[in-house]
């Protein structure tokens, strides 16, 4: 592969999410614009994971924040019970998470369709229940508080700390998944997605690429429901709840399947048009959902999709 196909291919984008990364401060006014910086890459990150999974694997999770409960309760149990370090069980969260994924995958993934949507809510709802009703771990419904990350000697304090670390693993995450789209395992995933049964007769191991991605998708969802714990101080089993999940796969649909910078583009119009809308008090739902109805309408593969697709056209 010559050099220019490789920066066109790989490299440039990476560079233009960390350029963005980097000069967006420049123009933040407050603290308060750190924050929802840091929240767009959380969420931007965990929607990364998904899309690998919907938007290549063509496979539907309507289940997903119950990995995302699984990385917040991980930071929160385990400094508390243990005496663990921040760090260490972000990692074990993200292990734990991984691999409840992959022993949930191997029944499940089996199934097709609607069927696959239902048994995935199943499981999102099922770890919600369990969070809720273990209060003596968990703190039940209303939650518990999770003690700051801590770094050898050196404690995560601010929100202009967490955008940095969120916007950090936010590109990496984003480059892995671009090298993993590249690979040999991201051209069987398009495969199976197109059609598994022609995927099959090329000799792919479709059922193994599938557990593959939904163990992978699971881990971004895990780190990334830890750094939500972590940043906001206090965590809830809302974090795992039905409507986190149906918010995670509403960023996919948005931003456009099958893109990796349209999972940052989703998260972004999900958790900053809530944030504009504010000034319109009892409108601001109705405004949320007319706007994302008019996404969907005029852009139906998506904001990025759809607009490459506009400047394609342009093009020629």
């Amino acid at each position: 592969m010559s050099l220019r196909a490789l920066l066109d291919n790989r490299l440039m984008p990476a560079i233009a999410i960390a350029a963005i990364v980097i000069i967006l401060p420049l123009f933040f006014p407050s603290a308060y614009y750190y924050r929802i910086g840091a929240l767009v890459f959380i969420f931007a990150l965990a929607v990364v994971g998904l899309n690998l999974l919907m938007g290549f694997a063509g496979q539907v999770s309507l289940g997903h924040a119950g990995f995302m409960g699984i990385g917040a309760y991980s930071v929160a149990i385990g400094p508390v019970a243990f005496g663990a370090p921040s760090w260490l069980c972000l990692f074990a969260g993200a292990i734990l998470s991984g691999t409840v994924a992959f022993a949930v995958g191997r029944p499940i993934l089996r199934l097709k369709g609607h069927y696959l949507a239902v048994a995935t809510l199943g499981f999102g709802l099922l770890v919600a229940i369990v969070l809720t009703n273990e209060a003596g771990w968990t703190g039940g419904p209303d939650g518990m508080s999770v003690p700051k990350l801590a770094l050898f000697e050196w404690r995560v304090r601010g929100s202009d700390a967490w955008y940095w670390i969120a916007g950090t693993t936010f590109v990496v995450g984003f480059v892995l998944a671009l090298n993993l789209m590249d690979s040999p395992t991201g051209r069987a995933l398009h495969a199976i997605h197109d059609s598994e049964i022609a995927a099959r007769v090329l000799g792919i191991d479709v059922a193994r690429k599938k557990l593959t991605v939904f163990v992978i998708s699971a881990t971004y969802a895990s780190v990334a429901g830890s750094y939500l714990a972590l940043f906001n101080g206090h965590i809830t089993p809302d974090s795992a709840g039905f409507l986190r999940s149906i918010e995670l796969v509403a960023m996919v649909v948005l931003g456009g399947m099958g893109s990796i910078v349209g999972s940052l583009v989703g998260a972004a119009v999900l958790v900053v048009l809530p944030q504009v809308l504010t000034t319109f008090h009892e409108y601001e739902q109705a405004l949320l959902g007319l706007i994302v109805m008019g996404f969907m309408i005029f852009l139906r593969q998506g904001i990025v999709p759809s607009i490459a697709a506009v400047f394609a056209r342009w093009r020629k």
